[in-house]
């Protein structure tokens, strides 16, 4: 029995369920699902590199369930495939400007929000005549194919504007750039990190019209994941890591920085 003790003391023997969250975390290993394509959040640099706010995110509540950034495995995750990541078990968990939902809290559950941001447009710089929604009628307006948000605007503020849509917000992006569409509308913080890479060419008109909280996805029914996790948050806003990823990853851009939300889904 001495020795079964001793070896539970150097290996950190755990009573977590290997299925749960912290029980997968106790082998030193977690598959988190981010977006690969959004910069300022979370993107694939060319050099092989994941950067950006979600990342961080990510890698700081892994250090505190006690898994390393080398530990991580990195998966792209994208709007239509979320749920279906985590119900599956392909992902431990979604950190990738993940609203949350009352109908996505159905499927899975939501630790934090760890961000809020909302809706606005990315335009051109030269642009001074679209200054909110309501400005878009006989405009183009760009968003991604089966998303909502152009739709909204089009139902709520502008019964005249043109939409159109394309595979990708880069696409989006490239297209607002040549002229061929004249803005392009989805979370105001993701549309922020387009601007880092074009601060002289393009901005975000800064007038959101809707609220987006972002948490953490993970698989219902992990009480004791989603408590620890939302400790991890606490402990990345107190420790002033969070704002100092928000200055690095979003700061160029002009997009002002929030106050960090309440953690309110326990």
């Amino acid at each position: 029995m001495a020795v079964l003790l001793l070896l539970c003391g150097l290996t950190a023997c755990s009573s977590h369920d290997p299925g749960t969250l912290l029980g997968k975390a106790d082998s030193g290993h977690l598959t988190i699902g981010i977006r690969f394509d959004q910069p300022g959040l979370a993107e694939h640099t060319l050099d092989g590199r994941f950067v950006g706010f979600d990342v961080d995110v990510a890698e700081y509540v892994a250090g505190q369930l006690g898994v390393k950034p080398p530990g991580i495995i990195w998966r792209e995750t994208t709007s239509a495939t979320r749920e279906t990541d985590l119900t599956s078990g392909t992902v431990d968990l979604v950190i990738a400007a993940y609203s949350i939902t009352d109908k996505r809290k159905q499927v899975i559950s939501f630790a934090g929000p760890y961000f809020e941001t909302g809706q606005d447009l990315l335009v051109r710089r030269s642009d001074n005549a679209i200054t909110g929604p309501e400005t878009l009628n006989g405009r183009r307006l760009c968003s991604v194919t089966g998303s909502t948000p152009a739709q909204e605007v089009k139902t709520r503020f502008a019964q005249a504007v043109q939409l159109v849509e394309y595979p990708r917000y880069p696409d989006c992006v490239t297209a607002l750039l040549a002229g061929q569409v004249d803005a392009v509308t989805t979370d105001g913080v993701i549309l922020a990190g387009y601007v880092t890479q074009n601060p002289e060419l393009l901005k975000v008109v800064g007038k959101p019209f809707s609220t987006e909280r972002y948490g953490i996805g993970l698989r219902k029914g992990d009480a004791e994941g989603l408590h620890a996790l939302d400790d991890a948050i606490q402990q990345m806003v107190s420790s002033g890591k969070w704002l100092d990823s928000l200055r690095v990853n979003l700061g160029p851009s002009g997009y002002p920085l929030p106050a960090p939300p309440a953690v309110t889904e326990r």
